[in-house]
């Protein structure tokens, strides 16, 4: 996951909708279901998909009254503590 990527989407969903994410999400997901996909183009859909889920969750925790930076720093920190584990 990519610090950059996760806010510049939250500012595309505020800016927009958060669907318009989730919608590009599932396409992504159904793309990797292509058996022709080789595994580099994979980890690149990949990298994409959970940037954008990172956004979607940081977006919502900001439409829960959290700061944008507070929010970013606390979904990093959970991340960056899962891979810990």
């Amino acid at each position: 996951m990519k610090l950059p990527v996760i806010k510049h989407l939250t500012q595309f969903i505020e800016e927009n909708d958060q669907d318009y994410v989730l919608e590009t999400i599932d396409v992504l997901e159904n793309l990797t279901e292509l058996s022709t996909l080789k595994d580099e183009e994979l980890d690149v859909i990949a990298e994409l998909i959970s940037n954008m889920y990172g956004a979607v969750e940081v977006s919502k925790m900001v439409k829960e009254g959290m700061d944008k930076k507070e929010a970013l720093n606390t979904f990093m920190k959970r991340v960056l503590g899962s891979i810990d584990k």
